[in-house]
This record gives C-alpha cells, structure tokens and sequence, in this order.
C-alpha cells in the first residue's frame, strides 16, 4: 500500500503522520519491490558473468562513452535511483575496496538469494526465519572454502600468474592476458613487503600510467616512477646517471604580491634595474639547488623561463608541474623530502635514482625515473589503440593487481569455473536435514542460489545449465574430484586446478559475506517512507517560501 499518510482515531478523527507529498510503502508491498530492485540489476550484470561474458556500453549524461564488463564499473555509471540498487552498488564499491574482483559475483549472488527468498516468501515463510536460515548457511559457506582452499606461498610464481590470467580471463584484454599476467606477477612481487610473519601489500606502490598509442602488448613494466611530463628547456639534458633528486612544492618563479601594488619608474635604468633585481632572485634560487648537489628537479609547481635557463645552464634537467600523486610516489621511491621552501633544502633532502631519462611515447614524451633507493615502487605504462581500450586495460588490471596482492597477503587459493559453488551446495544439502524446521527450507534455497552462479556461466557460454549442473553434482559425489568445474571453452567438467583456473579464497569469501548481508537487509525492510521532493507545495517547499515572502 502506497501514500498511507494520514491514519484515524478510534472516533474517526484523521491524524496527519507524513508531511505532505511523502509516500509510504509497507509490509510485503514493501518487501516486493525491494526485491524486485535487486533481481533488476542482476538481471542487468548478468550477461557479463564469467570469461564468456559480454560487455556493455554506458553513456552518461554528457555523452561521454563507457565500455566494460567491470561490475563495480557498470553499477558505478548506471546512476541507479532505486534506493535498494543504491545499497547494491555500495556492496560492489565494499568488494572492490576490499578484493579488487569479484563485484559481480556478490551482486549476481545477491539477486539470486533474492529470488529465492521471494519464493519462500510466497510459501508464507517469515522474512526472520529466511535470514536465519541464510546466516547459518553463509558459515557453512565460508567454513567449506576455508577447509578445501589451497595455501599458497609469495614463491610460487605459476600460481599467482594463474591467478593473474584467471582475473584476466574475463576481462576484454583477455587476448595479451599471457602477457599482461608476467607484468601484474613481476610488479606486486616487487611491491611486496614482509612485515613479522605476514605479507603485505600495498598496491598505491604501483603507479598505472595511460598513454594510448600501440598496442596493449607494448605495456611496460618500469621499474621506478612514470612522469608524464617532458623536460621543461631543450637547451638541459635530457638523460641523467647517478640522479640525485630535489623534489619541490614551491614554484621556481618570482612570487607576485598578494595586493595589487604600483611601482612608479620615472627613468629606463630603473627599469633595467628591476629586470635585473627579478633576474637574481631566480638565479639565487637556482644557486642554491645546485649548491646541494642535485642533478634533477621535479616541481609540482611552475619554473619561470629566467630559472629554466638558469637550470640548464647548470646541467639540472627539470620538470614542471608534475601531479601531487607522482611527487610523493617519487618520495617514497627515491627516498626523498618533498620541500616547500627552497631555502630548506639540503643535500639530506635529494633523492636517488640510477637513472632519470626523458623517453618519447607516442606522441608524447615522458620523464622516466629508474633503478630508485626503493625498488618498493613501479609503474605500468599501458598502451593501446583506443582510448577505450586502454581504460579498460587499466580496470582489467587493478582487478588482476588486486587478485594477486590478495592470494599473497591471505595465502590461499580455489579453483574456479563453478568448483567451490558446488562444493558449497553439496555440503549445504546434507547439513540443512540437521537443522530441520523452515529454516532447512532456506539452507536449501541458499544452496541452489549458490548453484544459481553455475547456470550463469553455463548460460553465457551458451550450453545447457541443467545438464552441466547435473554431471557437476554427480562428480562431486567423489572427494577427490573437489576442484571439478565447467571449462567454459570445451563445455566440459573438468579439474579447475590442473586447468589453471584459480582464484583468491578472499575474494569468494568477501563476495559471499556482502550477498547474504545485502539480502539479510532486504528482508527485514518492511516499511519505505519516501520524502517528497523538495520545491512544489510541500511544507518547506520553494513555493510555500515565496508565499510566505510575498505575504511578509
């Protein structure tokens, strides 16, 4: 039931509730169209499910064109109204902050839990007996990946690149996954870090630069920084061994005053003096970098063309305005102080590099920063015809960087193509029987949402769900076929493991975790009260102030 607004006392007399212009919504109405909002957006991310997936093409408001099959991507540009698709898209945004893969998963899942709730729904089962049933099934979930996930160490180099090429698999650069898969391997071993008995990760150590142009098989990995900037004066060098690094927040330039001020000049020389006086400052400035011992200048702010000759004069290669992003990574990467007075800086403060050289790509050239104090940062230069193409590579691999940091830092691994999926519905059929009650009826609906994942990929990949679900279920009827999945490619079950389909136990986990959390909220929604839109004749509304004006 819609608009209740205005309930009644026993004597008849009406009661206004909601301001006016407000809508309600209650009880299985309610329930209906939350789930209904949930099983629409599935329906739309669906398609894009798995290495046989489409894509789809996003156009936002100022035409600007989107191509992906990214989930977090898709539901981010949508710009979804719905409130319920609004909480699914903070659960696609929660498993990319968290995994970096497996959006879709989370959100597929969530509908499919949806659709099965609606039908326990209709069977007059209480919204509290499902989410009940569902919580105890998601241990039961969680606890089978955790007793059939594999471990895996930060030396086993096959695993991770398989890792790498299974995140990729799915992605449209799926054609130079071999490829892109040794880089991702190579640069999140280089970033990774010991920290007591546990490894750590952090992926802000690797720098994603763009430059389309080429193809996506001329990707490089640098081992250093990428400045997407050119040196500032033809006349300085444009190659620097043995690089000692001032990294300034000040600019190069003569300061102006903040309030307008006048200077009267009543003759040339007095002119030329001025000239000369702005002249030494600049060189002034320019003194006291070399004087420190730096060879190279990377400003985040502007370098006058007095200071720039100045600079080249002295051999300093420069570059300016380069991003606040690129000076700390330099910092970090050098071993550098970012300073924003020039007159504090010292030789203390330069950071070190083997070599800083200016390289042209494309069309562009590029201040290349290499063989740094800490190889604890690198750099993907991605290349690509399109423009669109290489914002894709760049979601496929933050995707596939995450994927691999997960594995290292969780230290176990499954195998995918439905494998895990029908391991966990297995297990849930023959613990749902010991719970018995309504709540076994929601333990088994879980498990066939789980399988629901299956027929997806089956589906996409254009073979017959039910049959493969059916030879699935009957191989895993014998332990040691744990790892049997769908091969996508032949339409066959077969050992995912051996196959080399492998995925981070985190990110199933976390993707299982944010379904049943999004649907358990779901359920328990029994009331939306909407508020009116803001102007018309509400009270508080634009209209009701300019009356109130005109009448005042």
């Amino acid at each position: 039931m819609a608009t209740a607004t205005v309930a009644t006392t026993p004597e008849g007399i009406p009661v206004i509730i909601l301001k006016e212009g407000s809508s309600r919504t209650y009880g299985k109405e309610a329930l209906r169209a939350n789930i209904a909002a949930v099983k629409a957006i599935e329906e739309a991310l669906k398609s894009t499910y798995g290495p046989r997936g489409m894509d789809k093409m996003l156009v936002d408001s100022l035409g600007d064109i989107t191509i992906t099959n990214d989930g977090a991507t898709i539901l981010d540009k949508m710009d979804l109204q719905h409130p319920t698709g609004k909480l699914l898209v903070q659960i696609a945004k929660g498993q990319d902050e968290e995994t970096a893969d497996g959006t879709k998963t989370a959100v597929i899942l969530a509908g499919e839990l949806a659709k099965k709730a609606e039908d326990l729904l209709y069977k007059e089962i209480h919204p509290t007996i499902i989410v009940s049933g569902y919580k105890k099934a998601e241990e039961i979930a969680l606890k089978t990946i955790q007793d059939i996930a594999q471990p895996v160490s930060i030396n086993d180099t096959d695993v991770l690149r398989k890792v790498a090429l299974t995140s990729l698999g799915s992605k449209a650069v799926a054609g130079a996954r071999e490829y892109l898969a040794d880089l991702v391997v190579k640069a999140v071993a280089q970033v990774a870090e010991l920290r007591g008995d546990k490894w750590y990760v952090d992926l802000d150590n690797v720098q994603i630069v763009k430059k389309h142009g080429g193809s996506i098989n001329d990707t490089q990995l640098v081992y250093g920084i990428v400045v997407d900037k050119e040196v500032v004066h033809p006349g300085m060098p444009k190659r620097i061994e043995n690089a000692k690094i001032a990294l300034l927040d000040a600019s190069l330039e003569v300061e102006k005053p903040e309030l307008d001020a006048e200077i009267r000049i009543n003759d040339p020389t007095q002119m030329h003096k001025f000239l000369e006086e702005e002249e030494n400052i600049l060189k002034e400035k320019v003194d006291k970098i070399a004087a420190t011992g730096a060879n190279v200048v990377i400003c985040q702010k502007g370098i006058d063309e007095v200071a720039q000759h100045y600079l080249a004069k002295k051999g300093i290669l420069a570059v300016r305005r380069a991003k606040k992003s690129d000076l700390e990574k330099l910092a970090r990467a050098t071993g550098g102080r970012v300073i924003s007075n020039i007159d504090e800086l010292t030789s203390q403060d330069l950071g070190y590099a083997a070599l800083v050289e200016e390289r042209k790509v494309g069309e562009d050239k590029m201040v290349f920063v290499e063989g740094a104090k800490n190889p604890k940062s690198v750099s993907i230069l991605i290349r690509g015809g399109l423009e669109r193409v290489v914002d894709e590579t760049e979601r496929a691999l933050r995707d596939a960087l995450g994927t691999v940091a997960d594995v290292i830092r969780d230290g176990r691994a499954v195998a995918g193509g439905g494998a895990v999926e029908i391991e966990i519905a297995k297990r849930l059929r023959k613990y749902a029987p010991q719970v018995g009650g309504k709540e076994q009826l929601a333990i088994e609906a879980y498990a066939n949402a789980i399988e629901g994942l299956i027929m997806i990929l089956a589906e996409n990949a254009g073979l017959d769900p039910i049959d493969k679900l059916m030879q699935l279920r009957s191989l895993h009827e014998n332990e040691t076929n744990k790892w049997y999945g769908l091969n996508l490619f032949t339409g066959n079950p077969e050992d995912m493991w051996k196959l080399g389909v492998i995925e981070p136990a985190l990110v199933k986990m976390n993707a299982i975790k944010a379904a049943t959390e999004a649907v358990a909220l779901v359920l328990r929604i029994d009331d939306i009260v909407a508020a009116g839109k803001k102007g018309g004749s509400e009270p508080g509304g634009k209209k009701e102030k300019e009356e109130r004006s005109s009448e005042d």
